[in-house]
């Protein structure tokens, strides 16, 4: 297993100081970082949390996923890789001579 997690659905209104605390109650967290808007500055209402092993992580899934944050049930679960990306053109990434 992999001791990073993804967290989603929060409210907009959690910070990452409020994020270490709710999964340190699970074991140690390495490091918690909500994803931001670049324009506006504001979370986009996930983020990623690394425990300090596999055990601690799986803690902190059966504790937190499902918990209701605000009105909001919480989706914890392992983090995948990065899907990669196509192309950079606004057309479907393919680039064709014409």
């Amino acid at each position: 297993m992999n001791n990073r997690l993804y967290v989603g659905n929060l409210p907009y209104t959690v910070d990452e100081t409020a994020l270490t605390h709710n999964f340190s109650e699970y074991g140690s967290v390495r490091s918690a970082k909500l994803v931001m808007d670049r324009d506006t500055g504001r979370s986009k209402g996930f983020g990623f949390v690394e425990m300090g092993s596999d055990a601690e992580a799986q803690a902190a899934i059966d504790g937190l996923n499902g918990m209701q944050v605000q009105g909001r049930a919480v989706t914890v679960n392992v983090a995948r890789p990065p899907e990669a990306r196509s192309g950079g053109s606004r057309f479907g990434g393919e680039r064709r001579a014409y």
